[in-house]
């Protein structure tokens, strides 16, 4: 899995199930030392993870890094909010958006960028069980006619 910038780590395939991703942006994360060794390891779950932000700083809410094993009394909590780093006009031009328009902002990759921890974050939003249907009747449709071209040019 490699990026145009650099190394994904772990993907959150359920907000692409859940959400219509309408923008994508790049943030920093705030970790201390076993944090990321953990990261390096894989050990990263986004699963059901969503961003909020409060005076003006932004915070990953719900993304689980797993202790590293030997990080004994330096380990953090695994599921503690971790700080995102943004510019100020990036934030507070989010902030608008999320509050006027009834969007989220979800963690779709973690991935590094010249040895630093990115998080690649999607203003999304949410999809109704029908849309979640259509989607999914769209890729099995589209899934029967690759096949049928395959068995065609056997």
């Amino acid at each position: 899995m490699e990026t145009q910038n650099g190394k994904t780590v772990s993907q959150n395939k359920k907000a692409y199930h859940d959400y219509f991703v309408l923008e994508e942006y790049e943030a920093g994360i705030e970790l201390f030392g076993t944090e990321v060794k953990s990261i390096r390891q894989g050990r990263i779950n986004l699963k059901d993870s969503w961003c909020s932000i409060k005076d003006g700083e932004i915070f990953a809410n719900g993304m689980h890094i797993s202790p590293y094993e030997h990080g004994n009394i330096f380990n953090r909590d695994p599921l503690r909010p971790k700080k995102l780093l943004m510019h100020k006009r990036e934030i507070n031009r989010l902030y608008g958006t999320v509050k006027q328009d009834g969007l989220s902002l979800i963690p779709l990759s973690v991935y590094f960028v010249k040895g630093r921890a990115k998080v690649k974050l999607g203003l999304c939003k949410g999809k109704k069980l029908y849309d979640k249907r259509e989607v999914a009747a769209k890729k099995d449709a589209q899934r029967n006619i690759e096949r049928g071209l395959s068995l065609r040019n056997q």
